[in-house]
């Protein structure tokens, strides 16, 4: 017999003139496909990639100290295993896995180290080589994980791009699902897409960041909060635009200590 324990997430979208609803079911017996796969056994990072970038301007004297293997490591934190980011570089921590129609959660809080600002994301669909984007990371979307950010979202190449429900504020675009379609990518001189509202915790607590894509869609949710969807994902190529559905998943290095206690994926 299967057990579930429900959380049904609203996805509000138009679909061929129709309501798409997105029920998600997190599993925690099941013979079927719909199981949680941990993308952290809690003793090494070897389904892991780990890349570094350069130096933060006015810390390249980091550059001599720094590692891959201690920029991303294995600690204990309270009593459990957990990934530690230092932030001190520009680097990547790459999934050797690419993933397709996908439900990914990932939990993390902020350390007491910061050495330029609390600023990380995670990049899904991810292409390429690495050191492509910023000289550090694989083309691809940033479901920006940076404090009070947290959600938003940033197109990290100038061939990525979208289309989403936006209202225009203040010289921002933010999300709004009952908004018109609006279209992102660097031809369209915009990038960067604002969360609906702010459902990050407070610093020194566990967020919970769940990332649900299904074909071009994507769905950003905080701690259990809906706060974006994207749609029409694509990578422009000498003029011609292809879906982007499908790529690898990196954790950012990005300027401050960052603990991953959970990263767990299930197929959709």
């Amino acid at each position: 017999m299967k057990l579930f324990s429900c959380l049904f997430i609203a996805v509000f979208t138009v679909w061929g003139g129709m309501v798409w609803w997105m029920d998600i079911r997190d599993v925690h017996q099941a013979d079927g496909v719909a199981v949680w796969q941990s993308l952290f056994n809690g003793k090494n990072l070897d389904n892991w990639e780990r890349y570094l970038g350069p130096a933060f301007p006015g810390h390249e004297e980091l550059e001599k100290t720094a590692t891959k293997e201690n920029v991303f490591s294995i600690v204990m934190l309270d009593e459990i295993p957990v990934i530690r980011i230092s932030g001190e570089m520009h680097g990547s921590l790459v999934t050797k896995e690419s993933f397709e129609n996908y439900h990914l959660r990932v939990v993390y809080r902020w350390g007491e180290q910061v050495t330029l600002e609390r600023n990380s994301g995670l990049l899904y669909h991810s292409y390429g080589s690495l050191g492509t984007a910023f000289g550090t990371w694989m083309a691809s979307v940033e479901c920006q994980m940076m404090h009070d950010n947290l959600g938003d979202t940033f197109l990290m190449v100038d061939s990525v791009e979208c289309s989403t429900r936006v209202d225009s504020l203040h010289n921002q675009f933010v999300y709004n699902s009952s908004a018109q379609f609006v279209d992102f990518g660097q031809r369209f001189h915009r990038r960067m897409i604002r969360k609906t509202h702010n459902a990050e915790k407070s610093l020194g607590e566990w967020n919970t960041l769940e990332l649900i894509c299904i074909g071009q869609k994507a769905v950003h949710v905080v701690n259990g909060d809906t706060v974006l969807v994207n749609q029409g994902i694509c990578r422009r190529t000498n003029g011609v635009s292809y879906p982007l559905t499908s790529g690898r998943l990196q954790l950012q290095s990005e300027g401050a200590e960052l603990f991953v206690k959970e990263v767990v994926v299930r197929r959709l």
